[in-house]
């Protein structure tokens, strides 16, 4: 087991611990405003290209199509009562502690492409990026997140590819706390 691998199983641990009772209330509002599941799970591209399953909260109503939601001819209205709160706070990615501890993501890595994003998973293979494990964030996300475009999310993976190091993912981690309290980069 590597040193990173490892710190993220131990925090992921802790964090699901102690964000229990939030995750619990989450639950309950999202069963509360909406019809359907709690989570929405979804096929996402790991490292190597393999499918896993990531978890998320649902912030979509059912039925929404399993596109990224740029994609999608206005977003808003698929949004559940609570989805764009959820969404704008980073609180729906939540589940994907459980995916950190499973050792399908890490804290940093690049995002994990949806299944179908064929451009994005053919761009990210040509330039290795496909070797590392997705992250719950990454130098794309605090680099502009939603607001890039493909190929600048995957120069920007690119980067995280040939420069990973314990300082660089710490940077990054602290970033992302600025980066969620600020709401920046978050289009829904």
């Amino acid at each position: 087991m590597t040193i990173k691998r490892l710190f993220d199983f131990i925090s992921a641990s802790l964090l699901l611990f102690v964000m229990l009772p939030i995750i619990l209330f989450i639950s309950l509002l999202i069963k509360s405003t909406s019809s359907g599941p709690i989570f929405y799970i979804s096929d996402r591209v790991g490292v190597k290209n393999s499918i896993f399953k990531m978890y998320k909260f649902r912030t979509m109503i059912v039925g929404t199509p399993p596109v990224a939601t740029h994609l999608l001819t206005d977003p808003d209205r698929y949004l559940t009562p609570i989805g764009g709160f959820l969404r704008k706070t980073s609180l729906d990615e939540l589940p994907q502690l459980f995916n950190i501890i499973r050792g399908d993501m890490s804290f940093v890595g690049p995002r994990p492409a949806l299944y179908n994003q064929y451009d994005l998973i053919e761009l990210r293979t040509k330039k290795d990026v496909h070797r590392l494990i997705p992250g719950l964030t990454g130098w794309a996300q605090i680099n502009g997140r939603d607001e890039l475009c493909i190929p600048v999310k995957v120069d920007f993976d690119e980067y995280y590819l040939k420069h990973q190091c314990i300082l660089l993912d710490l940077k990054i981690l602290c970033k992302t706390i600025s980066k969620v309290v600020k709401a920046e980069g978050v289009k829904h």
